[in-house]
Formats: structure tokens, sequence, C-alpha cells
């Protein structure tokens, strides 16, 4: 008997075949995992032995869940799981059916594990738990197999649940793209994509069989409001554990406005050849400038520091697919968006490891001959970050208002900044394997400018003569 979608948006993400690229995912019990077994089964009875999947998790002891639910439910259309392959079935560790079709349990934690399937041909591939992954590169690698020499329709599924690793990759690529069940042709690749969202609400055996589960995920995310909308109501724009909680748009971003003449100017850089590489200009206020903000006016507090361009590793569509810029080319693009200043730059601190020197020069030295010259950075890690929250915070001195601002331009610096999470070893420190190339210019530039908050005056004890 073969398994068959639970209606609403289960369903209409099961009927969707004809979706090349489809991302289930949002509210946690939403039925993602069983969708993407009768996703494999569906093109395994469908297409008459002519099926070939793959069912993919980050770790192999994730896939043991999966693979505990598709006993049962594959068995039920008469698939057979064979842990060895023998003459009649070429494959370890797969599901067969009698027609032929067969269906893989695969891991890829890595990008680098894209290398076991390099090569290969899939009809259908199933990504289970796709925000565990910190961006979508062993994904769009696994998109290369996606070829049948039978003719059968390709496609690929995705299902998670926002508040992962992954949560900003997602919800670029599909989230923002397009409203729910509403499909988009990319430009690039003609791939036609889509996201329905999960829910809990329809998942009517889940609710009928185990009613308090949803009474267990509140009790799962007491104290932490952020992970309750992510898990509960598939919130997309929350990242639970956010390392800059204390950023906000409201508070943080501003219009643009011509910087005085007086303020001092900043430039900073993280390098990055293969990744994103990020170049900051920042200013510091002599607290004389009045902008309109939040519905009112105010003076930006003398000594905060205001962002106002950023270059982020170069054309907007190469960011997170390998940039390979030569470090000249980089310089040449920074040198000619430091032209247009009317005003000299101060100075200008860089990542310290462009100044090492493993063959001919270092990439600080291909720079100064592009006419740019860095300094390098304090790079402390931990009092960086410190500096970066006290001035989001700001001060009673500064009367409670921030000491660090952020033209609205700076896209990507601003999409960033609060989608970064805390270290899982370090509480202190934030992913290194998250997107931080902004927020490590971001702390060189602070570190450069150390902000000390003024110590509050206790009042003097005042003697009192009890005799008196």
């Amino acid at each position: 008997m073969a398994w068959n979608p639970q209606a609403g948006n289960q369903s209409s993400a099961f009927l969707a075949d004809w979706c090349d690229i489809l991302f289930y995912g949002g509210e946690r019990g939403g039925g993602k995992s069983d969708f993407q077994l009768g996703y494999q089964e569906d093109a395994a009875l469908r297409y008459d032995g002519k099926s070939r999947g793959i069912m993919i998790r980050k770790t192999i002891t994730e896939l043991e869940e999966l693979q505990l639910r598709a006993m049962e439910v594959f068995t039920a259309s008469r698939g057979v799981y064979k842990k060895q392959p023998s003459e009649h079935y070429p494959f370890s560790n797969c599901w067969y059916w009698p027609n032929g079709a067969s269906v893989k349990m695969r891991y890829l934690e890595h990008e680098r594990d894209y290398g076991r399937y390099h090569g290969h041909q899939y009809s259908h591939i199933s990504l289970d738990e796709a925000a565990e992954y910190y961006s979508p590169s062993g994904m769009d690698k696994m998109i290369s197999t996606m070829r049948s020499a039978h003719g059968v329709p390709c496609s690929m599924r995705l299902t998670g649940n926002p508040g992962g690793v992954g949560n900003s990759w997602i919800k670029q690529r599909f989230i923002d793209k397009s409203p729910p069940l509403t499909p988009w042709v990319d430009k690039e690749d003609l791939l036609t994509y889509m996201w329905v969202p999960s829910r809990l609400a329809d998942n009517n055996i889940l609710n009928t069989t185990d009613p308090s589960y949803r009474s267990r995920l509140v009790a799962a995310t007491r104290g932490n409001a952020e992970l309750r909308k992510a898990w509960l109501n598939g919130d997309w724009d929350v990242v639970a554990g956010a390392f800059f909680h204390n950023f906000t748009r409201d508070k943080h971003v501003i219009k643009p406005f011509d910087v005085p003449a007086s303020w001092t100017r900043i430039r900073g850089f993280d390098w990055g050849r293969a990744s994103p590489f990020a170049a900051l200009w920042a200013a510091v206020s002599d607290g004389t400038q009045e902008i309109e903000h939040m519905g009112g006016e105010f003076t930006i507090p003398r000594g905060a520091l205001v962002f106002y361009r950023e270059w982020y590793g170069g054309d907007k569509e190469q960011i997170g697919k390998g940039l390979h810029m030569e470090d000249d080319a980089v310089a040449t693009g920074i040198a000619r968006r430091s032209a247009g200043e009317k005003f000299e730059i101060a100075y200008s601190v860089a990542d310290p490891s462009i100044f090492n020197v493993v063959t001919g020069v270092s990439i600080a030295e291909t720079h100064r001959k592009n006419g740019v010259t860095w300094r390098k950075a304090d790079n402390k890690r931990v009092a960086g970050w410190g500096q970066v929250h006290q001035r989001l915070n700001g001060s009673a001195e500064s009367e409670g208002l921030p000491m660090i601002y952020f033209f609205d331009t700076m896209r990507e610096t601003i999409r960033t900044l609060p989608l970064l999470q805390h270290d899982d070893v370090n509480i202190e420190d934030l992913d290194t394997n998250m997107e931080d190339h902004a927020a490590d210019v971001v702390r060189y530039i602070c570190m450069s400018r150390p902000y000390i908050k003024k110590a509050v005056k206790k009042p003097s004890a005042r003697y009192v003569d009890p005799y008196a």
C-alpha cells in the first residue's frame, strides 16, 4: 500500500511534482520526513523501475531515524532494504522495489562529501533537515547529479525548521523570494523553485496519536521566545541564540546623510578569495549631526561609529559561490570606491592574516602597490565582540542611544549581523563557520576606537552625627 499525503500543505507539496526544487519547511511536527519518504516512494512506483532516488541527512546517526520510519513506509509498498551489495542488489544501504526502482540512504556532512556522489545519476533527491547546513554549497553540487538516462523528470526536495545554522541561506533562497505556494523561476539556472510551509495543524495523525506533542514543544522552548517562534510558528525572521541579540533595525539602521567633513573616516577589510570578503567604511561622530530616526529627531552621540559604505565580495550574484577574485582586483575595487571620498581616510585596518607571506609577496603588499595601505587590526575576538556589544547597547552617558549605526544601504552587513550565532564551545565567541566577514570588519574598526563607558559615580557616604 503506497503512502498518501495528509490534507493541507503536505498534500500541496506532494502534488507539486512539476516543481524542480521545492522546500517544505516551517513548524516542527508538520510531517516533513514523512513527506520525503512519500516523495521517494511515489517516484519509485510511478516510473516503472526507471527511478533512482537518494535520501540524504547530515550524518549517519541522523540518518538512522529516517531509516526507522522508512522501515514502516517502504515495506508497505514491497520495498526491501539491503545493507550490503550483491549480484541482484548492486548498492549498499539501499531500498529496492520489485520493479527495479531504488532509493539510497546516504549522508552529506561537509561539502567535500559530494565527492562520493560526483558522476552519479539520481532522478529524485531528498535533503532532509536542510537547515542544519551552514551553506547550500553541498546541495548545489548535488543538483549536478539530477539526471536520468530514461527521461524520468528529475527533482529535489528539501525540508527543515527555522532557527538552525542554515536559517540565513534558506530564508534568502526560498522564503524571501516569493510568497508561500508561489513558484518562481531562477534567471540563472532556469529551474523552478517553491516554498511550501509545513504546519503542525496539518498533521492530523500526530495530533490524534500524540496530542501532547505541542505542549512538549512549549515546555522545550521555555525561556527562549525566539526558539518558540521558530518551532511553533515556523517564523523564519527569528534566529534562536543570535550572537548579536541586541542588534535591531529600528535602533541601529538609519537613512544615509552627507557625512560631515569634520568626522574622522576609517576603512576596514576582511580578506576572502574563495568566500565573500568585506570592505567597510565608517566615520566617527563629533556630536553635531542631527537626523530623523524612529519618528523623531536626535543627535548622533559624540564618538559613535557610523558605517556608511560596504563592498561585500564583489558581484552580489557571486556571494557564497566562490569568488576567486585576484588580490590586485580586490585592491583596485576598494581604491575605486574610496576615490569618491571628499576627505581623506584617517587610517585603514585589516585582517592580520593578509600580512603573511606564503609565496612571493603578501596580500597587504599587493594592495599597497594598488593604492590601498592597511595596518594590522587588533584581532582579539572576545574583547572585540565586547566592544561591538557595548556600542550596540549604548550607555547612560549616551542617554541610552547606541554608539554604532549603519546606513540602510549596507544590505549585506545588515543581513548577516543578526543571523550570527554563538559558538558551541566558546559561548563568548561567535560561530566562525557562519557568514561572519562583515562582522569581523565591524570588530576591527571598533577595536581601533575602543569605547569605554564612564563609570557611574556613587554618591559619597554622608556622616550623620547621631548626637546632633
